[in-house]
């Protein structure tokens, strides 16, 4: 199927059937005895969207997705980001994206049949831990927690948080990131393990508010392995291979944020403008007053910079691969959350006190984007690598 065609058709479905529920969507959430629970709506609009055939439309793999490139998937993943219930509908959301790339890429046969097809089907959710408390996991090679062989088996133990996902109703698995010989070459030295989430050991400690949100129903939270057993069989890809997995798992990860953001601000300009012209202050529309238009320049501006940078990182993506694009998807990552971030902000200052509350959606929003500036690596790290190729350039 054509690219142009699934775009239009995405467009069609969010206008139809998005859009309209996501009211709804937040109604059947708060009226559940427990916020830990799937809104019927969901299920109902999952149903739809894979009977249209919008499904999986990340992966490029043809056997598992639509088979699209990166740059391809582009223009669907932003569509995706206008609406926070979205990536969810058409099995698209982080981070169950990456974990079944994670599969489809690296895990064995057995792997693939017992958790990437239930996965695919979007019958059950999953996790990614890798980030720990302790220790700066900006920095993946300052990871403690430790993966031991024990006979036919292997015994966890450590502490990781911000594992998204994971009081979701339908959390099932976990992919588990930790040191499983430290005496290796230090990017050699990490595996990663499948771990169901109901495994003797594994420990909900806490859900992790971000800025106040508890971003029901996925959640982010802090899980304490203790000495969890996991048979011999889920370690993914070999032992000593977890960074390069890891590395091969982020780079369309941070580039689907990216994209998502980039919907997130286009559909935050747009309530912008049209409250923009229906409010009046000292009797003339905000519309009309110069600093009010100077916000919706310069949001446009940025908007469509940011786009054409990170169109750019996808398709350097599809030709050089995640080493090749390294430099570009560094730019994209720093450049997307900052971008949203300021136009969510001229937003709520225009909407006034009411861009203070979460009714038009700006407060999630402008969390989304700041948090965006930590998440996949903060923004610091980036400008580092950014930096470092640019004076490579200049070595000889």
């Amino acid at each position: 199927m054509q690219a142009d065609a699934i775009v239009s058709r995405l467009h069609a479905f969010l206008t139809a059937h998005v859009y309209p529920n996501e009211q709804r969507y937040a109604h059947e959430l708060d009226a559940t005895p427990s916020r830990w629970t799937q809104p019927p709506i969901m299920e109902t609009l999952k149903a739809q969207a894979r009977e249209m055939g919008l499904w999986n439309l990340f992966l490029p793999e043809p056997e598992y997705g639509a088979g699209l490139s990166n740059r391809e998937y582009a223009p669907l993943c932003e569509l995706m980001g206008r609406s926070p219930i979205a990536p969810e509908i058409f099995n698209c959301n982080a981070p169950d994206t990456g974990n079944m790339e994670v599969l489809a890429r690296y895990g064995s046969p057995a792997q693939r049949a017992q958790w990437l097809e239930p996965l695919l089907r979007g019958e059950i959710r999953s996790g990614f831990s890798m980030t720990e408390p302790g220790v700066a996991s900006s920095d993946a090679t300052n990871i403690a927690a430790s993966i031991r062989r024990d006979g036919d088996a292997y015994v966890l133990h450590g502490r990781k948080w911000w594992t998204t996902g994971a009081l979701h109703p339908h959390a099932r698995i976990l992919i588990f990131m930790g040191k499983s010989d430290t005496s290796a070459p230090v990017h050699k030295q990490q595996s990663m393990m499948l771990v169901p989430i109901d495994t003797p050991g594994v420990r909900i400690v806490r859900n992790l508010p971000v800025f106040g949100f508890d971003d029901a129903p996925f959640g982010h939270c802090e899980i304490a392995f203790e000495d969890v057993r996991v048979p011999a069989e889920n370690l993914i890809l070999g032992e000593g291979r977890g960074f390069e997995i890891a590395q091969g798992r982020l780079g369309p990860g941070r580039l689907h944020h990216c994209l998502r953001l980039i919907g997130l601000a286009e559909r935050t300009l747009e309530r912008m403008c049209v409250r923009v012209r229906d409010r009046v202050t000292f009797g003339r529309p905000l519309a009309a007053q110069g600093v009010v238009r100077e916000w919706i320049a310069r949001s446009r501006i940025e908007i469509d910079q940011t786009r054409l940078l990170v169109y750019r990182a996808a398709a350097e993506l599809d030709e050089a691969g995640n080493k090749g694009a390294a430099p570009a998807l560094a730019m994209a990552k720093v450049a997307a959350p900052r971008m949203a971030q300021d136009v969510v902000d001229r937003a709520i200052q225009a909407f006034g006190a009411e861009g203070l509350l979460d009714d038009a959606g700006l407060a999630h929003a402008w969390i989304n984007a700041r948090s965006l500036r930590i998440a996949d690596g903060p923004d610091e790290v980036h400008l580092r690598s950014i930096a470092k190729a640019e004076l490579a350039k200049y070595d000889a």
